[in-house]
C-alpha cells in the first residue's frame, strides 16, 4: 500500500523516491536469493560431508591398511597369539551361560595344537570325501556330522546316498583323529577365554571346506562376503578354523580377514594352524577370494547352549 501511495504522489521527489524503493526491493530480493543460495550450498556441503563420512567408515572396514596377525612362514608356539577386543552386545540377545558365554572376547592363532602330519591326514580325508561329488562353483563342503556333501548346485547326504560304500572312503582311524583334534581345539579355546570346557559344546555347522577359483554358481559358492557368525548362526559363541593347506604354495588369495574399523587384521593359512575367535560382531570377518590353487580347512564351531549341542561323527 505504501508503494501504491508513493506512485500517486505528484511531488518533485516522487520519481526519485520510487527509484530508491525499487532499488531497495531489488537489493532485498538479491540478498534473499544469495542467502538461499548460501543455505543451499551449506546444505550440499553438509550432505557431501555426511556421505564422505559414511564412505570412509564403510571403506575403513575393508581398508588397505592391513596388519598380519600370523604369517604363513612363522610358527606360533607354544602359546597362542591372542588379540583381545571388547565384546559386542550380540550376546545380550541370548540366554547367558555363566562360565561359557563370552566375557572375554578376541581372536587367537596357534600352531601347536595340530601337527602338519595330522593336518595332511585330515586333508586326505577331505579330498577323498569331496571327490565323491563337489560343487559346480568354487566352494564345496563336507559335513561328517550331518553327512551333507556339495553335489552340483545342491547337497546330498553321503551316508544315505552311498550307503555301506562310504566305508571304502573313510576309516575308523580318520574319525578318531577328527574327534581328537576337535577336543584339542575345544580345550585351547576354553583355556584362552577362561571358560569351563565342560560347558562348551560342539555345534553345527562344523564342516570341511574346499575352495578354488572356479566362478560361483549359487549363493553357497559366495564365501567371500563379510559376515558375523553369531548373526548367521545364533547358536555360535566361539568359532575355530583348522587350516589343512598352505597360503602361498597350495593356493593364493584365501586369507582370513578380521575387518576392524581402523584396519584389516589378516591370518595367513598354514597347514596345522588353528585360528579361533568369539563369534559376535566384534569379529566381523571375510575370506579373500582364492585366485589360484585349492584351499582346504575345517570350520569347528562351539556353543554354550546345550540345546544346540551335536555329537562327534561316527562311521556307520
Amino acid at each position: 500500500m505504501a508503494l501504491l501511495r508513493l506512485r500517486n504522489t505528484k511531488g518533485p521527489n516522487a520519481a526519485e523516491i520510487e527509484r530508491k524503493i525499487k532499488r531497495g526491493n531489488a537489493l532485498r530480493q538479491g540478498s534473499s536469493w544469495r542467502v538461499s543460495c548460501g543455505l543451499l550450498a551449506l546444505l550440499l556441503v553438509v550432505m557431501c560431508g555426511c556421505a564422505a563420512a559414511t564412505w570412509l567408515y564403510v571403506t575403513s572396514l575393508d581398508s588397505d591398511i592391513t596388519e598380519t596377525l600370523a604369517h604363513q612362514r612363522e610358527i606360533i608356539s607354544p602359546e597362542p597369539r591372542v588379540y583381545l577386543v571388547p565384546c559386542s552386545e550380540d550376546y545380550d540377545s541370548y540366554k547367558r551361560y555363566p562360565g561359557c558365554t563370552p566375557q572375554k572376547c578376541g581372536r587367537a592363532v596357534t600352531d601347536s595344537m595340530v601337527t602338519r602330519e595330522e593336518a595332511q591326514v585330515l586333508r586326505r580325508l577331505a579330498e577323498r570325501g569331496l571327490a565323491l561329488a563337489g560343487s559346480e562353483g568354487g566352494a564345496s563342503i563336507l559335513d561328517l556330522h550331518s553327512g551333507a556333501l556339495s553335489m552340483g548346485k545342491q547337497f546330498v547326504n553321503i551316508y544315505r546316498y552311498f550307503g555301506d560304500q562310504i566305508r571304502d572312503v573313510f576309516t575308523q582311524e580318520d574319525f578318531e583323529l577328527y574327534r581328537d583334534v576337535r577336543g584339542r581345539i575345544q580345550a585351547v579355546i576354553a583355556r584362552t577365554f577362561d571358560l569351563d570346557p565342560t560347558l562348551l559344546y560342539l555345534t553345527k555347522p562344523t564342516f570341511f571346506s574346499r575352495i578354488n577359483n572356479t566362478a560361483a554358481k549359487t549363493q553357497h559358492d559366495e564365501y567371500w562376503h563379510p559376515h558375523i557368525d553369531k548373526v548367521t548362526y545364533g547358536s555360535f559363541d566361539y568359532t575355530s578354523l583348522l587350516y589343512l593347506s598352505d597360503y602361498g604354495s597350495d593356493f593364493t588369495g584365501g586369507r582370513f580377514i578380521f575387518m576392524d574399523q581402523n584396519a584389516n587384521r589378516t591370518v595367513e593359512p598354514r597347514a596345522g594352524r588353528v585360528s579361533f575367535f568369539s563369534s559376535g560382531s566384534e569379529n566381523l570377518h571375510r575370506v579373500e577370494k582364492v585366485t589360484w590353487g585349492t584351499r582346504y580347512a575345517i570350520t569347528v564351531s562351539f556353543t554354550c547352549d546345550p540345546a544346540h549341542a551335536i555329537s562327534d561323527p561316527t562311521l556307520p
